[in-house]
Formats: structure tokens, sequence, C-alpha cells
């Protein structure tokens, strides 16, 4: 820990920053205590950068990746501010060091110690590779050792990154300090980048040093693992296989690091003892400045580093692939020793790099007690390094360099600290790019050029947009017929009778519930109660707008609502939406498609009444067009099903409620589809649909094709002309079943259609032909409604649910994997049904009523 510099603020939303704890290329963190006395480290991001609008989409993305796997060894976010003018995260306060400073302070871990380190990695690892990600934020920096197990701390190239700075046009340059094998080639970093990774710091953890000493030797030799104890060596061989494929997947090495689970291994202590003296050192330390001691770090006569290590702290023998620790010279005051970094323009101690030790030479003896630095504190360790030193701190690079203290900081003090302390590798500056080096990484769309032994990525303006590319890793196997316990369930507040809310969720974070009592925002995460605003009442569901922002359709007014904390970004009343002497009245939300919202509501001056149909941007805030359409039963407002969103026209039907008698004899009882240009709302096509039923479920998709329940069959039509396409026969009822069982409003996947029947059949049919791919049953018992049919954000599996179940199969073909029901609940029908909600990420959100349910999917 450090005193407070002039520069650094005094304030970080509800923390008092106390002292700095460290810093990283893009972000500096605080020892801060909250309002209600504890104590939490705040990152906050380096003003420059988050400058840079490819930075803030960079922050807010690794953000919510941190929210999302909070848990496990993943510490959860107190709080973030991700969109003000300082951007910073806060976590709760663990008292740890980072890997690199424990191999300074104490050497190579131990074996049992390596092996709960890595297995608590590869159980974050195989979290995020399930979403078919990558993490890209393993390094010697970013990993925690604290008294119970091993923290990630970083969540992407952001949080790992060695270099970050600003780059022309608005681009953010980030360097690494590791490469791949696969990087080097040029190819894309999948999963099994992260298990490399994670092989070269097992290899750092158990040896002080790296297996690979640069970017040819990671992409052509093998990994030198003498070091490395024999138990070890196979599993870090695999996970440094040049082949991404030969690697061995996450789950698998953390299986084989600990079987009965990291945490199990590291609850009866797993740390070396001078570590855990000085972790309890440190926290003693957070402590007193918690209540109120001095954040003086550095002051002469400081002992408590000092005091926490033991005189044989030091190993005196290292593997024989690492380098011996070479002292460095006594230094004057302002003296620049041989090889050593400069260091005054960020005001830390200077570092001395001496010459490479030959392999083999005799290392010193151990250090005394004396010889540790009195001015650096417990948890101190090499922060706020100096860009500059040579390649060789960590994964992909080998170097040794020695800690050089001005005598004149400290009377007691030596000028030079006798331990193996690697540092941040700072590779050169880049050299010409090279074809074979550019590669698509982190996000689709990242150009990554190979430097000096670490890669280096440039996030444009369009890094926000682009998808993810890695490929999938292998997933564990659910044992089949066993339900997923729930995630968490959350009970909406009303009485007995009160209707059931309108439920949107907010991309895979937040779950908005709006109704008559106010809106909601419910963790999609835990569960939790995020914050309830009652002025944001509504009977519409609320719109995502953008990875901020929430649209609520209020009495009065729109309202911009922040999904994340409920508070009120704009608001605009409905007054100012139409011209002098016009009154509007909206009707409810048809649907939206990115930044367009399209509803409908009629719109009275003077004694004329007319009904619209409308579009509005929700970015700009303004209406891009209306449409005068025909009216539906008083109070004159059209109710609009979207059936179908095109790249030049939308599709819509009138909801059978509010059709008119007049209409429904005008269209001699078919659905009639309505056509509308998305850019001036001109109508330009209507269809009627024949025996397809007003009421009937229809859906199309973004080519000409619409899918309609016609009787007890499914039909397809051609919505240029109205005339049928295919059509798949009734459902053959069972012994002493009588009736029509019509099919739902299925949902598409590519080619595919998910649809499923009243007689509890769920089928995959091929849009293009009409051929069913496979169909099963739920088998749950036939009732009067149809099962509500869903897929999960991966679109592997289908989400059936009806009043008794959710029951889920597998996309591909058709295999049962569970059912669901409510604890408590029988198999009998009777009862609001199970409505899986589109969205959630691999969470899929189930409503029942009031209830919400967040089943693991995936």
């Amino acid at each position: 820990m450090e005193p407070l510099q002039q520069d650094d603020p005094r304030q970080i939303g509800p923390y008092g920053a106390l002292a700095r704890t460290g810093e990283s290329a893009s972000s500096v963190r605080y020892l801060a205590q909250g309002p209600d006395g504890a104590l939490a480290v705040v990152s906050v991001a380096r003003p420059a950068l988050a400058a840079v609008p490819a930075f803030r989409r960079r922050f807010q993305s690794e953000a919510r990746t941190a929210e999302r796997l909070a848990g496990g060894w993943v510490q959860e976010p107190l709080e973030s501010c991700t969109d003000g003018e300082l951007l910073w995260t806060a976590s709760a306060y663990v008292p740890a060091f980072t890997l690199r400073e424990a191999i300074a302070l104490a050497g190579p871990l131990p074996e049992r110690a390596v092996r709960i380190l890595g297995a608590g990695l590869a159980e974050t690892l195989s979290r995020v590779h399930a979403t078919g990600a990558v993490l890209h934020g393993l390094a010697p920096d970013t990993v925690l050792l604290a008294a119970d197990g091993p923290r990630l701390t970083a969540f992407g190239a952001l949080g790992a990154a060695a270099v970050a700075h600003a780059g022309p046009g608005g681009q953010l340059s980030v360097q690494l300090n590791y490469l791949t094998p696969e990087q080097s080639t040029g190819s894309e970093p999948g999963p099994a980048s992260d298990i490399f990774v994670l092989g070269l710091l097992l290899a750092y953890a158990a040896t002080g040093t790296t297996p690979l000493g640069d970017a040819d030797r990671i992409a052509h030799a093998e990994p030198d693992l003498a070091g490395v104890p024999p138990e070890l060596r196979p599993l870090v061989a695999g996970c440094l296989s040049k082949r991404p494929e030969d690697r061995p997947p996450a789950g698998k090495v953390a299986a084989e690091l600990a079987l009965e689970g990291a945490s199990a291994l590291a609850r009866e202590g797993w740390l070396p003892p001078v570590l855990v003296g000085a972790v309890e050192s440190q926290a003693g330390r957070a402590e007193s400045l918690r209540s109120g001691g001095s954040a003086g770090v550095g002051e002469p006569g400081d002992t408590a580093l000092a005091d926490a290590v033991p005189a044989d702290a030091v190993p005196a023998q290292y593997p024989a692939s690492a380098p011996a620790p070479v002292p460095a010279p006594q230094a004057a005051v302002g003296a620049m020793p041989a090889g050593a970094v400069p260091a005054s323009q960020v005001g830390e101690p200077r570092y001395a790099v001496p010459a490479q030790q030959p392999v083999g030479a005799p290392a010193p003896a151990p250090a005394a007690t004396g010889a540790v630095p009195a001015q650096y504190p417990a948890g101190a360790g090499p922060v706020g390094v100096v860009p500059g030193p040579p390649p060789g701190s960590g994964p992909g690079d080998r170097a040794t360099a020695v800690l050089a203290v001005p005598a004149a900081r400290s009377a007691r003090a030596p000028a030079h600290l006798p331990m193996p302390l690697p540092l941040p590798a700072a590779p050169p500056a880049a050299p010409a790019t090279d074809r074979r080096a550019l590669l698509v990484g982190i996000a689709a769309g990242v150009a990554g050029i190979v430097i000096g032994g670490g890669a280096g990525y440039s996030f444009g303006d369009g890094e926000s947009d682009s998808k993810p590319k890695a490929a999938p890793a292998p997933r564990p196997t659910r044992v089949v017929g066993v339900p997923p316990e729930p995630v968490w369930r959350y009970e909406h507040p009303g009485k007995d009778g009160d209707a059931a809310p309108s439920a949107t969720l907010w991309g895979d974070r937040v779950l908005v519930l709006t109704g008559s009592a106010g809106a909601v925002g419910v963790d999609v995460r835990t569960g939790r109660q995020l914050w309830q605003l009652k002025e944001a009442a509504s009977a519409s569901r609320a719109v995502p707008v953008d990875g901020a922002l929430a649209l609520v359709d209020a009495a009065a007014e729109f309202l911009w609502i922040s999904a994340l904390n409920g508070r009120i970004k704009h608001r605009i009343a409905k007054t100012a939406l139409v011209g002098p002497g016009e009154t509007l009245t909206l009707g409810s939300i048809t649907g939206w498609d990115g930044a367009t919202l399209w509803l409908t509501g009629h719109i009275k001056k003077g004694a004329a009444l007319a009904a619209y149909f409308f579009a509005y941007d929700l970015v700009a805030r303004k209406w891009l067009w209306r449409t005068p359409v025909a009216g539906g039963v008083p109070p004159l407002i059209p109710r609009y099903d979207l059936i179908a969103v095109r790249p030049a026209d939308l599709v819509v039907r009138q909801d059978a409620a509010s059709l008119t008698p007049a209409q429904r004899k005008t269209s001699k009882g078919a659905s009639t589809l309505l056509v509308f240009s998305r850019t001036t709302g001109k109508p330009s096509q209507s269809f009627a649909l024949p025996g397809v039923v007003p009421a009937a479920a229809v859906v199309g998709d973004a080519t000409d094709k619409v899918f309609a329940a016609a009787g007890g069959e499914l039909h397809a039509y051609t919505s240029r002309t109205g005339a049928r396409l295919w059509r798949v026969a009734a459902a053959t009822p069972a012994a002493g079943e009588t009736g029509i069982f019509p099919y739902g409003k299925g949902v598409l996947r590519g080619p595919v259609l998910y649809v499923a029947n009243r007689h509890q059949q769920v089928s995959a049919v091929d849009t293009a032909t009409g051929r069913p791919l496979w169909r099963r049953s739920t088998e749950a018992p036939v009732w009067n409604g149809v099962p509500a049919t869903a897929l999960s954000a991966g679109g592997r599996t289908v989400l059936v649910g009806d009043g008794a179940q959710l029951t889920a199969f597998a996309a591909r073909d058709g295999r049962r994997l569970w059912k669901f029901q409510e604890a408590g609940a029988q198999d009998a029908p009777g009862g609001p049904r199970y409505v899986p909600l589109p969205g959630g990420g691999r969470t899929v959100v189930v409503q029942r009523d009031r209830a919400f349910y967040a089943l693991p999917a995936d």
C-alpha cells in the first residue's frame, strides 16, 4: 500500500479512498472505505483512457463479465460506475498478494499450493468456456493468493494489459504479456488459448520462472518443465501443447489438479508460512487505515513487512531452469546503477536489472531479516513497476530483476532485495506489422499483433458491436431426466388476484418487471431486487434501448431508465410528442427491433379522432413516422401483434380481441396480415390466410414465409401472394382423447421452426420443406392451453412450458432433457403456465404468474 498521491481522488462514488494498493496499465487500485465502514478495493480507470469510447465499451464489457462470473474464485463486485465521467468498479477487500508478488516474496509454491491455485483458475475458466467465450485475463498480476484460496481479478484483455494507450482515430491499443502458439501464426484464439496461458502460470508458480522464454520458443520449442514437480508435469505439458485441440478442457484440468475441488483443499490452509504471515500483516495494515491510522506507507521505521518475513523466507535453492538472483550494487541517492530502469517518471524505487546469471551459478545465501526494505509494508510488493524493463518476468519470457532502493529512503534499509523479483514484461516498441501476425481475438473484429513475446490488440469504434467468435469448449454433460436446481426464485410483490407483471430481459443482466405499482429491476445473476421505481408504472413491457437504458411507457411520459440502478436518465412528456391542439393516447407496444419501437395509438384533434401505427427512434428520441390505420373496438385503438421483422418491411396482425364486428365480417373469419414499410410506414400489402382464424398462432421469418396454426395443422404461406407452401398434418389424439389439438406460436432459429401443440407434442420443422426433423412429447397431461415455446440464448435447448411443468429438449435431436416444477406442485395441468422468457444468457428465466425462476441452460 502507498499513500494517496496529490491527483488521486479522495471520494470514488460512495467510497472514501484510504491508500493506493497498486496499479495496472489501465487503472489504479485503491483501498477504500464504504458508507457502511467495510473495506473495499476500488479500481479506477485512468482518465486519459476513460476518454476513449473504445476503452469505455471494453470497460463496461469486462465489468459485466465480472458480474456474471461472481462467485467461486471470482470476487463479487459490490458496485460499479461504467457510464460516468469517472469509471470504476468496487469489490470487497480480501487480504492477498498477486502471484508475482508471492513468488518474489516466498519463491516457488509447493506442489499442493500449485494444485489449489490451478484448480481454482480452471474452475473459473470452465464457467467462461461454457459460454464459448475466451477470458484473456490470466497473468501473474491478475491472480491473487488469499488465505482461503486464489482469486481472479481480470476478465478480459483490458484488466490483464501490460500496456494500454489511446491510438489515432479513437482506437485503443492494448498489449498483453503473453502469447500462444496459435496467436504466433495468426490463428484465432479460442478457449484453448486460456488453457495454454494457464499452463504457463502453473509452471511459473511451481518454478518461479517460465518454461518458454520468448515468442519463437512459444511457437516452435518444447517447454522446459524440469523444475515442475513430476506429478504435475504431464498435465502442464498437456496445457502447453502446440495444437489447441490437444490441450485438455478446463473442467478436466480442474479435476486432475483437485478432484474434490479447490475449495475443499484450501479449507485447511494452503499458503506457505511466509505468505500466511505477510497476508495477516497486510490485513492488519488495512484495518489500521480503516480505523484512522496513517496511510504514510514508506516512512522510515515502518516494519510491517520486515517483521512478517522470517529470516529463512527466501529459499536457498531454485530449479535449474531458474536464473539465480543477483544482488544489485549499492546506489547513492540519485545514482543510476548500470542497467537500471529509470523510475523518476512515476516516483517509484529504482529497479536494477542485472545481466542474466548463468545457469548453475551459485545462488546467494538466504537473506537475513533486515534484508527486506522496511519501507515496503505488507502487500506492497513491486507495485507500480515502471515501464521499460526487458521481457522476462512471467509467462512468455525469462529474466530476473533486483529491487534497488536508494539508501536515503531508510537509514537501516539495504540498497537491494536479494530475492528473485520478476517484473511485468514491457516489450519494446512494436515492429512493422506482419500480415501473418494479424489475428482475431477476444471479441471478433479485434486485430492482434505479436510484439516482443506478448500480444497486442487494437479496439476500434465498432468493437462493441462485434460478436465473439471463439469456438465453444466441451461442455459438462447433464444427467438426462434430472432437472436443474433453480439459481434463484423471485416472488413479485402483490396481492392474490393482482395481474402478473409484464417481463422483459435486458440482455443477460436485468429482469425488468412493469405493472400498475411501478417498475422493478431484478438481477438475473442473483435474483436480488436491484431497484424499484413507482413512477414507472406501465401496462406495457419495458423495452431495451442499448447497453445502459430501458424504455418504460408510463402513463404520461416516456421514461428512459438505467436498467442497472433504476435512475431516470431521460423523460419526455407525451404531450410533447404531438402537435399543437393534438392529444395522444397510446395503446400497447407492438414490438421493437434495435433502436426502433412500434406501437399503436390514437390522436384526437378537436372532435376528430384517428387511429395510427407509429414508429419511434429510441436513441434519437423522435418519431420516425405515423401511419393512419383502421380503428379497433372502442376506445378505437387497435392492438397489433408483431409477426415478422424484415430488412425492408414488417408484418403485423390486428389482435383478435380488438377487431370490430365490421372487420370480422370483412375478413370472413380469417387472419389478415398487414405489411408496412420500415422506412416510411406506408402500407404495402394486406392478405388473408384462409383457414387461419384471427386468434390462431402466427409467426414469420426474415424472408417471405409465415407459419400459422390452421385447425389442427401447421401451414406455411408466402407473404408475397398468401399462397400455401406446405402443411404439417394434425396430431393424432391418444386413446380416449377427442377434439382438435392446434399448434401454438413457434420460435425460429435459422431454417428450423420449433413449435408445440395442445397434444403436448413438440416438433422441429424444416421451414423450407415442412419436413419434421423430430417430434417428441412433453409427457405432461393434455390441458386446454397451448404450451409456450422458447429457445435458450445459445440455441441448444428448446423450452416448453404449460400449466404443469417446464420441459427441456435438445434442439439438435429432440432428446428430452428434464422437466421442472415448482416445489410442491403436482403434475396436474391446472394453474398458470410456466413461460420461458427469451434472452438471459446461459440462465433461462421462467415466469409463472408472479413467481420467477432462473434455471441454468446450455
